[in-house]
């Protein structure tokens, strides 16, 4: 009957797929205040060029709420501390230097790349970062889906899961999720969905399914990595599908498989040895188990997954 269920999502998603869906999109709201684009703790001007782009994505990657960044010296001199094992970012610009021509006299300016470190503000103790949102005591508390709660902790030797930051990961080395604070979902459907995919994800740790993650480091966008995404996708399909979550969430998902059309495109097998794939991480987590091997999916080879931070 869960396989039934399984194949009426997997479907589902190829009939959207072949629709054409919008692109998907983060469910977790942002909390702090401004533009979001990376700007100077001591001046408030913008940062430009190349360091937008390296200011932004580190952090995203590390979940930094804050837009303001600041050098060690200038948190000093607004009386903070950067706290100590902090790492720094790089930031690179360019400097003009004048030069006298020993032919002509005359002076010429060339421009010199130079770089210098900076931390974000909530990397900084004792300094309050400006776009910071004090926390609203009348928002409601987050009341959980009953039923998709259970999946959760119904789910046997879980790996550990820890709430904060704005994006939602699974490290394999740690054998830990992380992920944004439920209330800071647009909606409860979304929060489990996101979680069920991170979920899915510790699956394959060598403890559970043993998707190869203990192999040596897979490329962000190769097959392989690309594989595990789309199983981890179609897994947390299935599981908001036991849970009875699946409409809020089943675009998003045929969403972002259709981000890795091409992959799909490229290999005719991906999709179907994903689905299979997920079907048997829905069912780890589950805790549906199998009588005989004719059960499993034998034409399904172990996949990979990378050890560092997933992103969804």
């Amino acid at each position: 009957m869960k396989l039934d269920l399984y194949q009426t999502i997997t479907d589902r998603i190829l009939e959207l797929l072949d629709a054409g869906t919008v692109p998907w999109r983060n469910p977790i709201q942002r909390t702090a205040a401004g533009d979001g684009l990376p700007k100077s703790l001591a001046s408030g001007k913008h940062y430009r060029g190349i360091n937008v782009f390296l200011l932004a994505v580190t952090a995203w990657c590390k979940g930094y709420e804050s837009s303001y960044w600041t050098t060690y010296r200038g948190a000093q001199a607004q009386g903070g501390q950067v706290r100590k094992g902090e790492k720094s970012t790089l930031v690179v610009f360019w400097k003009q230097y004048a030069v006298t021509d020993r032919e002509t006299g005359q002076e010429q300016q060339f421009p010199v790349l130079r770089h210098y470190h900076v931390f974000n503000a909530e990397q900084v103790e004792g300094i309050e970062p400006p776009d910071r949102v004090p926390p609203d005591e009348t928002a409601p508390k987050f009341e959980p889906l009953i039923e998709a709660e259970k999946i959760v902790t119904g789910y046997a030797r879980p790996p550990t899961i820890e709430q904060g930051g704005q994006r939602a990961y699974y490290i394999p080395s740690e054998d830990r999720i992380k992920i944004a604070e439920p209330g800071r979902f647009e909606s409860r459907e979304e929060y489990y969905g996101t979680l069920y995919h991170e979920l899915v994800h510790s699956t394959g740790h060598p403890s559970r399914l043993n998707r190869g993650f203990d192999a040596a480091p897979v490329v962000f966008g190769s097959p392989t990595y690309g594989k595990e995404e789309l199983t981890a996708e179609f897994g947390a399909a299935f599981l908001a599908a036991v849970a009875g979550i699946s409409p809020p969430t089943i675009d998003n998902t045929a969403a972002y498989i259709n981000g890795w059309r091409t992959q799909i495109a490229a290999d005719k097998k991906l999709l179907v040895q994903a689905a299979a794939a997920g079907q048997r991480a829905a069912d780890h987590i589950l805790g549906v188990t199998f009588n005989s091997a004719a059960d499993h999916n034998a034409d399904e080879p172990a996949v990979e997954a990378p050890r560092e931070p997933t992103p969804t």
